[in-house]
């Protein structure tokens, strides 16, 4: 027997109709390259959004064809994210910091038609584009903002859109249908496409939005910092149309400390999201500048664990709560979010400093577990560990033009990280499953050592591989990159800071001091390029 309820899709076009008509007044701020503060409403932008999709067909795009965008978080980039996907086509976000031959694999795998440029990344077009398929580029900019180029069959955005009419008629579309697609950064071997469903981001939208997921309602004002052009924004844009929050987008200031402060506070934002990169700059900022966040109460962290030590200087300094998470972009991205089952005054300061640097309770929607070398699922008792398995309405069933399945043979898709996971759920992210360093049968947590290093007041950044040795099989080296004006810090002192936060055996045998560490195009620490960087390195007197 089956229900007596209606069968209406879920839709991102359902999520702009909403926001439409329930927070069409609620306001979008955007630093752009041609205004620094444009303010508009939901409502304009979805007017927008018709004309785009009304732009973009009159170009020749059809349904189920694929639009590529190299954006930053801003106005502009929301309108895309509705009028591609709203209208049938497929918005393909892409990341900018690719390497140009990673650019050229995905932007002809995924057949892009268009691509919609910010005028920053022209250069990177026209450096590739005898390398590329694409019918024609629609540069994101006003006529007196456009570059010159000699690119072919270049439109200006605003131009195209003032041609049109915001009335346009969306087509039903099936909640299956695909939406949006991002390639993961591929860090080995070339990326790989995950293409969502719009029933699948129309789900994750609502988790986000619970009181156990991200928490955001009407009452927000949220900054995403975490880019539009990775991973969906962490969802911020499809969230705003549901909950009605404003919505503040900081332009090219991503990774600006300053910029960040002067947007929280003109504008408000008492929510953030972002990679813990951003944090440590706007912390060290507001440290150095001694200016302050007055209305900012959360932070949402993810991408990589943030280290404890960050976390309390925003507590005890600015009053902020810093809250992890954690997601990938085969999950679009949202896994868990780490919301405490009781108030602060439940836990003791030890307690709560032990709960707060896990990653969280997977919100509904995501089940996940642990399992042994031979797939042998592991108690919950923050103890065990093992490679983390997920499955779920959002989860990657197979990658983009793979004929093969992404699952195992029993449904789950292994994430690549290794976690344990407490009995409440909670769940902590040890390492990836290539990072996990195996000493003497015994695995040793690359992550953990990196967080407790980098509590150290002379160390910016930490990145822990393992280096082979003749008796342990492996042993951690610590490289550090120091902080500014701290180059008399020594390997001793660091080591010295460690001792008593790890376990005695789990210390790095040696630490290596660089200027810089290599990251992904993600700003994740480049595991592989750091043991590439570190190949000949020997342990002394081994």
């Amino acid at each position: 027997m089956l229900g007596l309820m209606m069968n209406d899709q879920l839709t991102i076009t359902s999520l702009m109709r909403h926001g439409r008509k329930i927070n069409g007044d609620s306001e979008i701020v955007s630093v752009v390259h041609d205004n620094p503060r444009h303010v508009y409403t939901q409502a304009e932008c979805y007017d927008r959004a018709g004309q785009l999709a009304h732009a973009l067909q009159r170009l020749g795009l059809e349904q189920g064809q694929t639009v590529g965008t190299m954006a930053w978080n801003d106005y502009r980039h929301m309108e895309a994210y509705y009028g591609i996907a709203c209208s049938g086509a497929v918005c393909h976000t892409i990341n900018p910091r690719l390497f140009p031959e990673q650019l050229v694999y995905i932007i002809n795998h995924a057949e892009d038609q268009f691509l919609l440029v910010d005028p920053m990344f022209v250069p990177l077009i026209e450096a590739i584009s005898d390398q590329i398929s694409i019918k024609g580029i629609v540069v994101m900019a006003g006529e007196e903002s456009m570059p010159e180029t000699k690119l072919d069959n270049v439109h200006c955005y605003e131009t195209l859109l003032a041609q049109e009419s915001a009335d346009f008629d969306w087509p039903e579309l099936s909640e299956q249908a695909a939406c949006s697609l991002c390639y993961t950064s591929g860090t080995t071997g070339n990326p790989k496409g995950v293409l969502y469903s719009h029933r699948a981001l129309v789900l994750q939208t609502y988790a986000c939005c619970l009181g156990d997921g991200m928490g955001l309602s009407a009452q927000d004002v949220a900054l995403p910092v975490v880019p539009m052009f990775h991973v969906n924004a962490w969802n911020m844009p499809y969230s705003a149309a549901l909950a009605g929050f404003k919505i503040v987008y900081p332009g090219s200031k991503m990774g600006d400390g300053a910029a960040l402060q002067g947007l929280i506070e003109s504008e408000g934002v008492n929510y953030a999201v972002g990679v813990p990169t951003v944090w440590l700059a706007l912390l060290t900022y507001l440290k150095e500048s001694g200016k302050d966040v007055p209305s900012l109460s959360k932070i949402g962290v993810g991408g990589s664990a943030c280290p404890l030590s960050t976390m309390k200087e925003f507590e005890e300094l600015f009053g902020v709560t810093t809250v992890a998470g954690w997601g990938m972009t085969e999950m679009a991205p949202l896994g868990t979010f780490n919301v405490p089952k009781f108030p602060r005054s439940h836990y003791s300061d030890e307690e709560y400093d032990k709960l707060r640097v896990r990653a969280g309770r997977s919100v509904f929607g995501v089940d996940m577990k642990i399992v042994d070398e031979n797939d042998v699922e592991q108690p919950w008792d923050g103890v065990a560990f093992g490679a983390l398995k997920v499955r779920g309405p959002w989860v990657v069933e197979r990658y983009f033009k793979h004929e093969k399945t992404a699952l195992d043979d029993n449904g789950w898709f292994d994430t690549g990280d290794v976690a344990s996971i407490n009995p409440d759920g909670n769940m902590t992210i040890t390492d990836r499953t290539k990072d996990v360093i195996k000493s003497g049968g015994e695995w040793i947590s690359s992550i953990d050592l990196e967080n407790c290093a980098v509590g150290h007041a002379g160390v910016a950044e930490a990145g822990v591989i393992g280096i082979a040795h003749p008796k342990w099989d492996e042993r951690p080296l610590l490289v550090i990159v120091r902080q500014p004006g701290t180059d008399l810090v020594t390997a001793e002192q660091v080591l010295e800071y460690m001792d008593g936060k790890i376990a005695k055996w789990w210390m790095p045998d040696e630490v290596a001091f660089v200027d810089e560490l290599p990251h992904t195009a993600t700003g994740k620490i480049h595991k592989v390029g750091l043991r590439e960087q570190f190949a000949d390195f020997s342990f002394s007197g081994t």
